[in-house]
């Protein structure tokens, strides 16, 4: 069956390259996208079975995200992240996995998980209350996980994700960028809503494989480390434009013409060449680091073993690795694709812009991930999460 999605999702591509200048127009997915991918299957390869998903390896997934932001990088980074959602839900206290399913399994939820608000531990729940912006894809969403900390007695008890409905908040229009202009990633604003128990999912339980929806989902794929699938969905689409920019450059060149050198062709250029063989070279380094290390830590768990430390800590130094690798490689065809390459709407100076972009956020932060591992290969004790 997921074969049968990816191929789908191929034939899509070319449409998804032809709506990429929509998608930056209207600053948000076109709707008949968002329709046309869920009609492939795309959204439901990470959905639990019990759901009607497919619970896929997580490569697959990472794969066709890659590939589906080579068309479109706007379309790439929210289908990456949308689609994971259904990952995080499988994790979630099966009766908020009915909340959301119950009626529509095609249901697509949003997500924010900087903590730009809290929630306030009361009776039964939680009464949570912010404004979370660069909540992608909120558009098409009807339900939103939140991140934040539970305060309770004016103190963090706990931090974690929580689940609320199209109903109990409004998304404010503040989208304007200067790349992944079409991710839609405007601000969802809570003003005090209740929020019951089983909607709230501890970043503890799930560091520490405790999610009550491993009951009711045992597969292989929900084991999977939130440290790894968290920063991979942000890596990938990334990768994908890498890849998507690579072809863009090389028919470019294929077809100019340098008027600053007596009309010689670029592609009779030997620099031009050398860059070519660089960034694609770079490039797909990234991807076998990015995707070789997801695999491997799947394939311990498919054996039954456990994801050891120093794999987690080693995915996410390749992680921001491969993301630093691919958007200096798109700047290396940048830089030598000439003046044509500027204009507004061709695709290359698009997937430069949104590479970019996507570089700024958090899980993009290579410091930050580096130092965690210089630390365990010291010996000295790692605190951050997000590993």
């Amino acid at each position: 069956m997921t074969q049968e999605v990816i191929e789908r999702v191929e034939a899509l591509l070319p449409t998804l390259r032809e709506r990429a200048q929509e998608a930056e127009d209207l600053r948000r997915i076109p709707d008949e996208t968002m329709k046309a991918l869920q009609d492939t299957g795309f959204f439901r390869l990470l959905q639990p079975k019990q759901w009607g998903g497919h619970a896929a390896d997580p490569v697959i997934f990472y794969d066709t995200v890659r590939k589906i932001a080579s068309a479109c990088g706007s379309t790439g980074w929210v289908a990456g992240i949308i689609g994971v959602h259904n990952w995080h839900l499988a994790l979630f206290d099966q009766q908020a996995q009915e909340d959301v399913w119950g009626d529509d399994t095609d249901v697509r939820i949003s997500s924010s998980y900087a903590p730009m608000g809290a929630g306030q531990a009361v009776e039964g729940g939680y009464l949570v209350r912010g404004s979370w912006a660069w909540s992608s894809g909120s558009d098409h969403a009807t339900w939103a996980v939140l991140g934040g900390p539970v305060i309770k007695n004016g103190k963090p008890v706990d931090f974690g994700s929580f689940l609320i409905p199209r109903s109990d908040y409004r998304v404010d229009d503040v989208w304007n960028v200067v790349g992944l202009r079409g991710t839609g990633s405007n601000t969802v604003v809570v003003e005090d809503v209740f929020v019951p128990a089983h909607r709230f999912l501890s970043f503890r339980a799930m560091s520490e494989g405790r999610s009550p929806g491993l009951a009711q989902n045992p597969d292989t794929v929900y084991k999977m480390p939130w440290g790894t699938i968290h920063p991979t969905t942000i890596s990938a689409p990334i990768v994908g434009m890498g890849y998507g920019a690579y072809e863009a450059h090389v028919e470019h060149q294929g077809k100019r013409v340098r008027a600053a050198y007596a009309g010689e062709n670029a592609k009779d250029d030997p620099f031009a060449k050398v860059r070519v063989a660089e960034a694609s070279s770079d490039i797909d380094a990234a991807w076998r680091q990015l995707s070789g290390n997801v695999a491997d830590e799947y394939a311990l768990l498919l054996a039954g073993e456990e994801v050891p430390f120093d794999l987690r800590v080693r995915a996410r130094r390749d992680q921001v690795r491969a993301t630093g690798r691919v958007i200096a490689s798109i700047d290396k065809l940048f830089e030598s694709s000439g003046a044509t390459a500027l204009a507004n709407g061709t695709p290359l100076q698009r997937f430069w812009r949104d590479a970019h972009a996507g570089r700024v956020h958090a899980a993009n932060d290579p410091e930050r991930a580096y130092v965690m591992y210089g630390t365990h290969e010291f010996g000295l004790p790692v605190t951050d999460a997000m590993v």
